[in-house]
């Protein structure tokens, strides 16, 4: 076995991915390695999960990290020590004066089996004149970006002003938006600035300033970038929506705020004063954008407010219309389109401001959007977010396929919607099957990577008091966290508003019991009136003016039964993985429809 996978390895292509002399047409793009150590990396609290991996090629061994969107084939069990790989797509690269290999995707070769080490790989080793050369970057599969000649590698170039156009010639080791983290130093990125919203201003009892966002794309990755104050008046001119830039640091690598961001990444930039920005001359090699589809029927399995992107033919478009603030009186221009896939759903998508005005796009389009937020108005709508953008028939293989389905049979399908899937107290919706508590836990449900779905007959015994509510934004459609910066000013950071008071919506946990167990609720803001019998801000008043009161209005929320429609979904809380229990919909209880099934049942036990 270890002498048939023997002769699949390519041996010395260690060498040559970090051998700069090397002509990448005679090199292995793609090649087999045996995986000789796999370990986790142990990370700040909060860093994503990463591993660490030890690749051989029989001759050499070389370290590697994998990318965080190639984790699978670990927690898949199919990455282990002794198996056989090929890398389809790495980034080769040298941090602090040691060669490493960032692994973005790659295939097991399970026919090749496991075996023990292979040979006796050494470590690979440069001469000392090679460690004052800069490295290329090379990312397998789709050519050589940041890839340039031996003989340039040893001219001395000064890097240019922020306004100039550079060539990859200026930047050697170019990373990968991907290997960025806290802990990357010196670095630089090239990539396609894909989305510049207009700048924003806040307010707050600390002062005022002003900010702006890009979010940047290569092959590996996205990442946001934020710049304030100071360096917004410096770079927001700079960055042009659709072009290519360079962006070395000094630059600060933070955690993400995943509220103000519709990008698929745990970190994000902060430019700094001496962070260089420097557009390339070389505006191909790096993507023009990166989609993440959701199709229309799949959106009855994703939770409100998340943030997605979808493509679909454009089946209807609706007028210009406004809507008048509630709470600032000001207009806001809206449109509203149909979209429709091949999956026979249709869904209601609006458009704001500008881009509602200007939509000039002709029905039976299709139509890419990157940026929607999941509303459960009207079952399952959505919402073009200031920093999403669209695409008017990309040309991309989802956009083929949907285009040559439509013309073929769909512009005379009918379509489903989501109506009804989520909306309290309502007939239809989705067909949950109804399980006791005791089924819940036995049948694991939530344990698996998807969304499990189910309704469950049970009664409150407790309410947790404490939490039970948060201050919400008064903006409609909003309902984000609002803080009290000042008396009489609540502030919204999503919005950039402050509000005189906030409105209060529930964040409610229960714990219900049956006849065979309990178990504990996350319960939002329709949910909690119906429990409680009124509005999270008239508990709030109670809480504040009659302790007791409020109290008594918590002893009458037990010992109510209902039938919870809940979603059953794996949650990480204080780095511990566990299942969350939220309930998308109640209904109190029908005992007419009861007792017919009660009275169903008595008959299946039929008495000989």
């Amino acid at each position: 076995m270890a002498a048939n996978a023997a002769s699949h390895v390519d041996q010395g292509s260690l060498a040559a991915i970090f051998n700069s002399s090397v002509d990448p047409n005679t090199a292995v793009s793609q090649p087999t390695l045996q995986c000789v150590q796999v370990k986790p990396l142990v990370g700040q609290q909060g860093a994503p999960e990463r591993f660490r991996v030890v690749f051989s090629d029989i001759n050499n061994f070389v370290q590697s990290m994998l990318a965080t969107q190639a984790n699978h084939v670990v927690h898949d069990g199919k990455l282990r020590k002794g198996c056989f790989v090929k890398l389809k797509s790495y980034q080769a690269n040298q941090v602090k004066g040691k060669r490493i290999i960032i692994v973005l995707d790659l295939d097991v070769l399970q026919e090749l089996g496991e075996c023990d080490k292979i040979g006796e790989p050494k470590a690979l080793e440069f001469k000392a004149e090679d460690d004052t050369k800069p490295q290329s970057t090379t990312i397998a599969t789709n050519g050589f970006y940041g890839n340039k000649p031996a003989q340039q590698q040893n001219q001395q170039q000064s890097l240019p002003s922020r306004t100039n156009a550079t060539s990859s010639a200026s930047h050697a080791t170019i990373y990968p938006i991907e290997a960025l983290s806290p802990y990357a130093h010196k670095w630089t990125i090239k990539a396609r600035c894909t989305s510049k919203p207009p700048i924003r201003t806040w307010h707050n009892k600390n002062g005022e300033g002003k900010l702006f966002s890009v979010n940047l794309l290569d092959e590996s990755g996205e990442i946001k970038a934020t710049g304030f104050n100071d360096q917004c008046d410096a770079l927001f001119d700079v960055f042009q929506e659709g072009q290519v830039y360079y962006i070395t640091s000094p630059c600060r690598v933070n955690m993400a705020k995943k509220q103000f961001s519709n990008v698929n990444n745990d970190y994000e930039l902060s430019f700094e004063r001496d962070t260089l920005v420097e557009k390339a001359e070389e505006q191909n090699g790096v993507p023009q954008v990166r989609f993440n589809f959701t199709n229309i029927a799949d959106l009855q399995t994703v939770e409100k407010d998340t943030t997605i992107d979808t493509i679909g033919v454009l089946k209807e478009v609706g007028e210009t219309s406004q809507i008048i603030s509630k709470t600032t009186s000001k207009p806001y221009d809206k449109r509203d389109l149909t979209l429709v896939d091949n999956t026979g759903y249709s869904v209601k998508l609006t458009i704001w401001g500008d881009t509602a005005q200007k939509f000039d796009v002709m029905p039976e389009s299709v139509v890419a959007f990157k940026g929607l937020k999941v509303s459960d108005f009207g079952g399952r709508s959505l919402s073009l977010l200031m920093s999403g953008s669209m695409t008017i028939d990309p040309d991309i293989d989802e956009a083929h396929k949907l285009k040559g389905w439509y013309d073929a049979q769909g512009k005379n399908d009918t379509f489903m919607s989501h109506q009804g899937m989520s909306s309290v107290g309502a007939a239809g919706g989705r067909n949950e099957a109804t399980k006791s508590i005791m089924q819940v836990k036995e049948e694991n449900l939530g344990m698996s990577e998807n969304t499990d779905y189910f309704t469950t007959k049970a009664t409150i015994i407790y309410v947790k008091q404490d939490n039970v509510s948060y201050p919400a934004c008064l903006s409609e459609g909003c309902n984000k966290k609002v803080l009290e910066v000042e008396p009489g000013q609540w502030r919204c950071e999503r919005c950039d508003k402050a509000h005189p008071k906030p409105e209060y919506r529930y964040i409610m946990s229960i714990n219900v019991s049956d006849y065979t167990g309990q178990l504990w609720l996350s319960c939002f803001d329709d949910v909690g009136r119906m429990i409680m019998g009124m509005s999270a801000d008239q508990l709030m008043e109670l809480k504040e003016n009659d302790e007791k009161a409020a109290g008594d209005a918590f002893q009458e929320a037990n010992c109510k039964t209902f039938m919870f429609k809940c979603r059953a979904k794996m949650d990480s809380f204080q780095d511990q993985q566990r299942v969350r229990y939220q309930v998308s919909g109640a209904n109190a209880l029908n005992y007419s429809s009861e007792c017919t099934k009660l009275t169903q049942m008595i008959k299946e036990y039929s008495m000989t």
